[in-house]
């Protein structure tokens, strides 16, 4: 077989090739060691002092690792056995927050890396097509107006986000999609949801929900808990896990429209199938950390560019990688003002912007727009 020209930048592997490289377990094992000290950082910090040495032992104390019960209530929500304070502060309080982003980490950047697979173009993320805004309106309308619903947020994100792309498909609809319009429908519909969310702060009438909303709003990881970590984790392992194993699928839909479609795939249904993956991952994370925003955007870009174009290696990359930006941006967002907790969204908002403006500048093609 011949090799294919790359597209948009990207260039798909032959299935005979090996994806997995130096490079790229180079890259995993760098990043998961940021993620380690980025997460040991931020487990010191908190209105509780406690010395390094101190987080150290509590990260260690066998009553937590030898303890079932002590798990299970971690993980299912029951009853915690009683445990020396610094231990509970330290994995009730601060462990899950490192969890918690590890989970957003990731299925933004995979979300990202998907969603621009889907579209063969460099520009696309679950923010740009829609599904970000949807899912954030969805999410806000279920805080400040129907309350009652609080615990079935990661149902209703994915309702929200669900909605928003299936508004950019029928709009983008005519004897079929493109990449070129599926974004400029996403920017349509992400104009609307956006003023739909402005919209609905003039219906609320408690102050501190307001002020929930916005932080929402802005993307943030202060006070989250375990609580997140039981809400996310499956739907976030789903979503990742079926992404990977569509990699094959990624790497042909690259090659082009006609040559999937001379290869026996069904690009249509590819296409939207490979889609509801991204939006259930990006609701996920959108549910327990609010609209993060450039993360899936810039992310898949810059593992990209250290990884390869291969889909398989893309992912994999991704996974790793998005956990460890996330977290080093939460400590930078605790740590940049001393006794103010920025939300993690305002960094990822300063960091991306100009990344992606440098992106821009420098690469002579940015898809297929």
């Amino acid at each position: 077989m011949a090799e294919t020209q790359a597209v948009g930048g990207y260039e798909p592997a032959r299935d005979r090739d090996g994806w997995m490289t130096g490079t790229l377990v180079a890259f995993c094992l760098a990043s998961a060691a940021v993620t380690l000290a980025a997460g040991f950082v931020q487990t010191t910090f908190g209105d509780y002092p406690m010395t390094y040495g101190e987080v150290v032992s509590s990260l260690l104390d066998p009553a937590v690792w030898n303890d079932v019960d002590v798990w299970t209530g971690f993980l299912l929500g029951g009853e915690l056995p009683e445990l020396d304070v610094g231990t509970l502060v330290v994995w009730d309080l601060r462990v899950p927050r490192v969890v918690v982003g590890i989970i957003t980490g990731a299925t933004l950047a995979v979300s990202g890396a998907i969603f621009q697979g889907v579209t063969r173009n460099e520009l696309a993320s679950p923010f740009v097509l829609g599904v970000s805004s949807g899912a954030g309106f969805a999410v806000l309308a279920t805080l400040i107006v129907f309350s009652g619903l609080s615990m079935l947020l990661p149902l209703m994100a994915t309702l929200g986000g669900a909605l928003a792309f299936v508004l950019v498909y029928a709009i983008a609809w005519k004897g079929g999609t493109s990449p070129v319009r599926l974004v400029l429908a996403g920017v349509i519909v992400n104009m609307v949801f956006q003023s739909l969310q402005q919209g609905l702060f003039f219906f609320a009438d408690d102050l501190g929900v307001v002020q929930t909303a916005i932080s929402w709003l802005t993307g943030s990881l202060t006070g989250t808990g375990w609580e997140q970590v039981r809400i996310a984790a499956i739907p976030a392992v789903l979503s990742v896990g079926i992404a990977i194993v569509a990699a094959r699928q990624l790497n042909v839909l690259m090659l082009g429209e006609h040559t999937a479609q001379s290869l026996g795939m069904r690009v249509e249904r590819t296409r939207f199938l490979l889609s509801v993956v991204a939006i259930v991952a990006a609701s996920v994370a959108i549910a327990v950390a609010g609209v993060v925003s450039f993360f899936g955007l810039v992310v898949p870009h810059i593992v990209r560019n250290t990884v390869g174009g291969d889909y398989r290696r893309l992912l994999v990359g991704c996974l790793f990688g998005g956990p460890a930006l996330m977290v080093v941006a939460d400590v930078g967002a605790r740590l940049a003002i001393p006794g103010i907790q920025l939300p993690v969204g305002v960094v990822t908002g300063l960091v991306g912007g100009p990344y992606f403006l440098y992106l821009m500048r420098t690469r002579q093609s940015m898809g297929e727009l």
